[in-house]
């Protein structure tokens, strides 16, 4: 896969799978866009990893809407086009709803669409504005096989994830058309900072026994599902979710 001189915009990139999303896509040549929303310290460390020039940092706070507007505008303002976007940012929130009071569900409800559901469909709106008139594009959606499993402890996540692939195909049919190809990747629970700092011994040891490979996934690896699905010769897999779990969830 060659992205050589392609722009590329990244949401949630500071660390994990935007990360090695990232090196992965500087790797084959590309420009990129690291969008984040806090982590100034962590998406500066990226940014200084990436090998090849014209990488850039877009701070933004996606869950509010102007600011997907303002991102896309910043990134065309620096390169002239966007090519291809990785919608990855995303945020989990435990509310078990046997444990947790009203208000503490609907905030976790709300707060998960904003990022999850909403920030996405609003970055592929504005995207695909320019997509449109510069003759096409990708956009590439990171969903969770906790979309198809279920999320007992965080139910909204699950939900957001499902809501995340239907729009993802809805999208795939109506812009194809324009030359714009969509496609979902749908990881497993993945190896990354996060759940380092996160897992606790007994959570990780019930983790590894759900894949026959007996681990979890590498941020790479979902990277590498990514990379396809945006690369030339991938059109006719518009609509496509490619699950990357080590076959820990199996759906027909």
């Amino acid at each position: 896969m060659d992205f050589t001189g392609k722009n590329v915009l990244i949401t949630g990139a500071s660390r994990g799978i935007g990360k090695a999303t990232a090196l992965a896509f500087a790797e084959k040549g590309a420009h990129v866009g690291l969008n984040f929303r806090s982590n100034t310290l962590e998406a500066e460390r990226t940014l200084a990893c990436l090998p090849g020039e014209g990488h850039q940092l877009f701070p933004k706070d996606l869950s509010k809407a102007d600011n997907c507007k303002a991102v896309v505008n910043e990134f065309l303002s620096v390169y002239g086009t966007l090519e291809i976007l990785v919608n990855n940012a995303g945020i989990s929130i435990f509310h078990e709803i046997d444990s947790v009071d009203f208000e503490t569900w609907t905030q976790a409800w709300e707060a998960t669409f904003q990022t999850n559901l909403f920030a996405v469909a609003n970055m592929s709106f504005w995207a695909a504005q320019t997509m449109m008139q510069k003759g096409g594009g990708r956009i590439v959606n990171v969903s969770s096989r906790g979309a198809f499993r279920g999320e007992p402890t965080k139910p909204a996540y699950g939900a957001s994830k499902a809501a995340l692939n239907a729009m993802s195909q809805s999208l795939a049919k109506k812009l194809a058309p324009h030359g714009i190809y969509v496609g979902v990747v749908a990881p497993g629970f993945t190896e990354t900072e996060m759940a380092a700092k996160t897992l606790t011994p007994i959570e990780r040891e019930n983790l590894l026994r759900e894949s026959p490979f007996q681990r979890m996934a590498q941020p790479k690896e979902v990277a590498h599902a990514i990379l396809f699905l945006a690369s030339d010769g991938a059109e006719y897999s518009s609509g496509t979710i490619i699950d990357v779990n080590g076959a820990s969830y199996l759906r027909s």
